[in-house]
């Protein structure tokens, strides 16, 4: 990565004024983004047909283009803040070196200077008052060498803040090339599994009925077989190795709350799953979405249910075993970052939002466990006869209800 360098022409409000204007477009395509999720919102409201699934996958295509030039006029932004950031720097260094010439020079003249009077009031015949006014004015001129050398202090201590800031800017930099590259990567799958389901489709709205239907058998089963698998594991929980009651060990995994299933026997649950329980709770989030580490930890691995067997279950995951006792499973992810053993901290990007494996829509599932009561396993699937699935497996009782460890404040869409 280059820090640009500060053309002659563009002076500080030269660079002001590009910065604003960089935020207005930003402001205006954010407008624009909000927009279509506003659509997107009324079309997950509609019928499962093929007609509004391929103007969903159209429109979430459109949001994250809109997104990667919202990355890219940050970007642009920053790299004007690093080039105002640069001018600065170099007039801070500049006063630096002045007032180090100007203070040298007044201390030497200070040196020769005593050596003269001194001698010169000795020798005088009026070396009481000639002292005087030599005191007098040794005094002022030291009171100026001291507000120079405050003033070189106070420089200095503007120039670390400006080398701060730089450092700052380019974390900052840094973080938005990645990810511009991960949302340019999210949208070619976008547009990849348009082509596809078009392909298998055949552009045919029975085609693609069939396709759902086929989705639900083979989910239904892939509940049947989890179940059926974890029934069989045995787990004592102990209290003592969770965070303590009162506690909040989790932030958010992302930055807008909206949740759109809890967890337990809710109403939903008892419609939608085998065993009339939500496992974890679903939060409402687009397609591309940045999902963050909930705590201190480490990545144990990451996989995808879709390549054992398409449409039936988590899709793209992610597990993470936190130092706090606790560990997550984040499900239906278009794309994960973090790769096993990495190190995690609280606001870590982990992966996107998506809606890989089985989900009627773009969101993001989150299971939670204590550490000692989950692992990644694998078992034979009956939904995909001849595959084996990996994934993170705990007994019945081991799910725990991660609300009781998130913040109190969220939003609920029902």
């Amino acid at each position: 990565m280059c820090v640009p360098v500060l053309a002659l022409a563009d002076t500080a409000s030269d660079l002001s004024s590009k910065i604003s204007d960089q935020n207005t477009a930003i402001s205006n395509l954010e407008k624009e983004i909000a927009g279509y999720q506003q659509q997107l919102t009324l079309l997950g409201q509609n019928k499962n047909t093929l007609a509004n699934t391929i103007q969903t996958l159209n429109l979430e295509s459109k949001k994250l283009n809109a997104d990667i030039q919202v990355t890219e006029g940050k970007i642009s932004a920053e790299n004007l803040t690093l080039s105002s950031l640069g001018s600065s720097i170099q007039k801070t260094g500049d006063n630096i070196t002045d007032l180090r010439i100007a203070l040298a020079k007044s201390l030497h003249e200070m040196q020769i200077d005593d050596k003269h009077t001194v001698i010169q009031s000795l020798l005088s015949e009026h070396s009481f008052s000639a002292l005087w006014h030599y005191n007098e004015e040794r005094s002022a001129f030291r009171v100026g060498i001291r507000e120079r050398t405050g003033q070189l202090a106070t420089t200095k201590n503007a120039l670390i803040t400006h080398q701060t800031e730089v450092q700052k800017a380019k974390n900052i930099l840094v973080d938005l090339e990645n990810q511009l590259q991960d949302q340019k990567t999210i949208n070619q799958k976008t547009q990849s599994q348009k082509n596809a389901l078009l392909k298998l489709t055949k552009n045919q709205e029975t085609n693609y009925q069939k396709i759902v239907a086929q989705k639900q058998a083979l989910k239904t089963q892939m509940e049947s077989d989890l179940h059926d698998y974890e029934s069989k594991l045995k787990y004592v929980l102990n209290p003592s190795l969770l965070p303590s009651s009162g506690s909040t060990p989790f932030i958010w995994p992302l930055d807008k709350v909206i949740i759109t299933q809890l967890f337990g026997k809710t109403i939903a649950a008892a419609r939608l799953y085998v065993t009339g329980s939500h496992n974890g709770v679903d939060f409402g989030a687009p397609v591309g979405t940045p999902v963050k580490a909930m705590a201190i930890g480490t990545v144990i691995g990451s996989g995808n249910t879709d390549t054992a067997c398409p449409g039936a279950s988590y899709g793209n995951w992610v597990f993470i075993r936190y130092d706090n006792g606790l560990s997550s499973v984040y499900g239906h992810l278009s794309l994960v970052k973090a790769g096993s053993g990495s190190r995690v901290l609280p606001g870590d990007i982990v992966a996107y939002s998506g809606s890989t494996g089985y989900a009627t829509g773009p969101h993001l599932h989150v299971s939670v466990f204590p550490n000692d009561g989950v692992g990644i396993h694998s078992f034979p699937s009956k939904a995909c006869p001849g595959r084996t699935i990996t994934i993170p497996t705990a007994a019945t009782n081991a799910y725990l209800d991660p609300m009781l460890y998130l913040p109190k404040n969220y939003k609920t869409a029902f």
